[in-house]
């Protein structure tokens, strides 16, 4: 277990860090306060949790959410405090040096789905059951790095392709002949199913090796 210490340590270091690094990439358009704040919160967290892995993986990953990816880390603050409010219990056993936080519950905009925001995983489940931490480990570990890959891109392409699918999937439903199956499951297919950071991540996802069920 880290030493108080250490992790007041980590914290302050990571803290002006990602404040730094924040602050000049994102000077040159004007966010250079804003951004600071941002990365600097989100080090402080993740410092005083032990979230990044002490590698070159968790270098990136930092480096990345401090930069590139400061759209979706800035959203993934918004989490923090939605389930901090909601007491949501956090799980630094699948969380720490992992590069990023779960929860196992909290926001979600869907009843019994988790949902990846940033480097924050919302709604985890119970990950004592090896399906929920496989999900955790591979499905939305992979949404964690397609943010952070994709940067200030991600949230306008998955949510553009959702919003269009939903329409898609309506007009879908108009034109079949009947008994028609129900308009939420038509529309589910094109906006969600069909999405290709979905497919991405369902048939190419990334791997942490065997999955453990935590407590054995």
């Amino acid at each position: 277990m880290t030493r108080p210490s250490h992790r007041f340590a980590e914290a302050t270091a990571l803290g002006a860090a990602g404040g730094v690094l924040a602050g000049l990439c994102w000077s040159s358009v004007g966010l250079g306060v804003p951004a600071a704040v941002v990365g600097g919160v989100n080090g402080v967290i993740s410092g005083a949790r032990a979230t990044y892995s002490r590698d070159r993986i968790g270098a990136l990953a930092f480096a990345l959410d401090s930069t590139w990816a400061l759209a979706t880390t800035t959203a993934s603050l918004g989490v923090h405090v939605v389930d901090g409010a909601l007491r949501t219990p956090y799980l630094p056993e699948i969380s720490r040096r992992m590069n990023r936080h779960v929860y196992r519950g909290g926001f979600t905009p869907r009843r019994g789905y988790a949902v990846t925001v940033g480097n924050v995983i919302s709604s985890a489940g119970d990950v004592s059951v090896e399906s929920r931490h496989r999900l955790v480990d591979e499905h939305e570990e992979t949404h964690v790095w397609q943010a952070r890959i994709l940067g200030p891109l991600f949230a306008p392409a998955y949510l553009g392709w959702s919003a269009i699918g939903a329409v898609l999937g309506a007009l879908r439903w108009i034109t079949l002949s009947r008994p028609r199956p129900s308009l939420p499951s038509v529309v589910d297919r094109l906006a969600y199913r069909a999405n290709p950071f979905e497919r991405w991540a369902e048939l190419h996802p990334i791997r942490r090796g065997s999955v453990r069920p935590i407590g054995r």
